[in-house]
């Protein structure tokens, strides 16, 4: 190709020449990688040689080297004194260096012709200090230097041959997009078949769906040519030195090679195309072999389509994913500040899926637009440090994110004013916090539904006591007392669950467990009266209890007007509903007075002697042991009322 540009610059027709030595100059670019990706995976195993490593075969093949003995470079590489072994080091430095002049070569072409514009003199003269100072592989031993010299692509390290060929590749796609001999729906193209332009419209109608999600990013030029019997397809992602992404289209085949510094935004890329059948060649330990501070990482997937219109329908949508890969990484390290690992990549995902992405939420201010939001829901409840997770449990702080990428991408799509987006993302986490805070609520009241049930249950066994079924119906209102509140202690268990590490959360999970004691003291006085003589209760005895199984009756009965009243209590609200909480609150510590005094009564009745007030020692245990437990409800129904208490009249004044 290098010779037939050659011979057409030779007849006068150096623009005819370019195109052809540019396209050799970017097919050199690819092989000079491969190398730099070469050496640096024979270092990575010999450094480790019992870890996972690739052999590099088909990313040999993809950039047209036919040396199949390279495929034993890396296997074969160890530790030397010297530093690494690496077979045909000598070899393989040559040809990229060959390689890397080939480079030089369109640039030099063209800078004849600009006069010196495209800066060629400079590259020449990095190329020879480079090579002046080329390492020499005595008997295959190159030192870590030796490779740095090479592959390093660290500028504030010294120059590398790895970072000439990066500034020349610029200079290249820069070439390339001025060479090119037509525009095919936006993506610059020359050399092209009648067939590729079809190919090339599906691409660029893909990246043309998405491409107003990327706002004032700079990113997504496309330019496409022909390469002998394959359609080349290049997109520049963003701006990014070693982020690209490079389409070969032959036949119904379609191959992917895609590079990033990044390795999650790699693994991003590739669950980008779950719902195709892209078979990624080795991707794992390549991209373990390609780690290291200097190299980027590289995929390469094959799609092979059922005809032409699943060929275009799949570039189409590769076109359309690639806005989603600009500032990911970014993205992703605002979003950690708030989510956990898993649930920030789920969101870009999802966000992707759905055509949203993340650049508006970069753009509307990311962390500080989120940090906004918090304060003004949090009417500064929050203590320094704390954050999102002690609004919300973590599945609702994943709902709000979506709603915050979805708002952002809706808004600056539509025009929408980036003060209104702010104001809607503060509504939504304010309606979040209410919500889980009204959920929580709902639990704890049905909560104090059964121990109301349980305390009626335990009541009215009581007053039905002396019937000739006594024993039968204490066992089942016992039965019921067991159900109840083991269904209170799953209600106990949904808020534990639920509430997260934040402090509504934390607060509801402590006052239902201090309200589940209340249950369990209940469903021990009712197994206790199971175990009453059939006589059962008589006199004063009777009406003691009695009375002391309908105070906590009552005092259930306040606990849910507590529970009611507490969701309507606010600063600046009704002063009915302050008060209608309050009473509540003073009827409960009431009712805890008045079971302390039935208490009392009912020991001085077991105690009393003579007549039918006298009681054998199976009933003094019996009655004494149900008695604690229900004068025990007692005492945690108002600690239960106290601890409510106190959380609501905190919001209300820090509201």
């Amino acid at each position: 190709m290098v010779e037939k540009a050659r011979i057409v610059k030779s007849l006068g027709e150096s623009k005819l020449a370019l195109p052809v030595l540019v396209n050799a100059g970017l097919s050199a670019n690819d092989r000079a990688k491969y190398l730099f990706t070469l050496l640096q995976s024979a270092r990575v195993h010999a450094d480790d040689p019992a870890g996972p490593y690739s052999a590099l075969a088909p990313e040999r093949l993809e950039v047209g080297i036919e040396d199949a003995s390279l495929d034993d470079v890396i296997g074969a590489a160890s530790r030397s004194p010297g530093g690494y072994r690496v077979p045909g080091a000598g070899r393989i430095i040559e040809q990229a260096y060959h390689d890397v002049a080939r480079m030089l070569e369109p640039i030099a072409s063209a800078d004849a012709e600009a006069g010196g514009a495209t800066g060629a003199a400079a590259f020449a003269a990095r190329l020879e200090r480079l090579s002046a100072a080329r390492p020499v592989a005595e008997d295959d031993v190159l030192s870590r230097a030796a490779i740095d010299s090479i592959i390093s692509s660290k500028r504030e390290q010294g120059d590398s041959l790895h970072l000439l060929v990066m500034d020349m590749h610029k200079a290249l796609n820069g070439l390339q997009q001025r060479v090119s001999s037509e525009i095919i729906d936006g993506a610059r193209a020359y050399d092209i078949a009648d067939d590729d332009r079809a190919l090339v419209r599906a691409f660029m109608r893909g990246v043309e769906a998405t491409s107003r999600l990327r706002f004032d990013h700079p990113g997504l030029g496309t330019t496409a040519t022909r390469t002998g019997a394959r359609l080349v397809i290049q997109n520049d992602i963003g701006t990014t030195d070693a982020h690209v992404l490079v389409v070969h289209v032959e036949g119904m085949t379609v191959t992917v090679t895609y590079t990033d510094v990044h390795l999650q935004r790699l693994l991003f890329f590739q669950g980008l195309f779950k719902h195709y059948d892209v078979r990624w060649e080795d991707t794992r330990s390549r991209c373990d072999a390609a780690i290291g501070e200097d190299l980027y990482h590289l995929c390469m997937g094959r799609f092979d389509a059922e005809d032409r219109d699943g060929l275009e329908a799949f570039l189409a949508f590769m076109g359309s994913r690639i806005v989603f890969l600009i500032d990911w990484n970014r993205a992703r390290k605002r979003l950690r500040l708030f989510l956990q690992k898993k649930d920030a990549l789920d969101l870009l995902n999802w966000a992707a899926a759905q055509n949203y992405g993340h650049m508006a939420f970069l753009r509307c201010g990311a962390e500080q637009l989120v940090y906004d939001a918090i304060e003004f829901a949090a009417h500064g409840q929050l203590r320094f440090g704390q954050g999102l997770e002690e609004l919300l449990p973590r599945r609702k702080a994943g709902e709000f994110f979506r709603f915050v990428l979805r708002t952002c991408a809706e808004g600056l799509l539509s025009g929408r004013p980036d003060s209104l987006i702010v104001d809607e993302i503060r509504t939504e986490l304010l309606n979040h916090v209410r919500t889980f805070r009204q959920g929580l609520l709902d639990i704890a009241a049905e909560h104090a539904g059964m121990i109301v049930e349980i305390a009626c249950g335990v009541r009215d066994a009581l007053l039905r006591m002396g019937r000739t079924d006594t024993g039968a119906l204490l066992e089942r209102n016992a039965e019921r007392a067991k159900q109840w509140e083991s269904q209170a202690d799953e209600l106990l268990n949904r808020v534990r669950a639920s509430g997260g590490q934040g402090d509504e959360g934390a607060f509801f999970s402590q006052l239902l467990g201090t309200a589940d004691d209340i249950a369990d003291d209940l469903e021990e006085a009712a197994f206790h009266f199971t175990l009453m003589p059939e006589i059962g209760l008589q006199g004063e005895l009777r009406r003691n209890t009695g009375q002391l199984a309908e105070l906590l009756v009552q005092g259930g009965q306040e606990y849910i007007k507590v529970i009611e009243t507490a969701r309507l209590v606010r600063r600046g609200g009704q002063r009915e509903d302050m008060q209608d909480f309050l009473e509540a609150i003073h009827r409960i510590v009431a009712i805890e007075h008045q079971t302390d005094e039935s208490h009392r009564s009912i020991k001085r009745a077991l105690l009393t002697a003579g007549g039918e007030s006298s009681h054998d020692a199976r009933t003094i245990f019996v009655i004494s042991e149900a008695a604690r437990c229900l004068e025990s409800a007692a005492d945690d129904l108002m600690h239960t009322a106290l601890l409510l208490r106190d959380h609501v009249l905190r919001q209300v004044q820090v509201s």
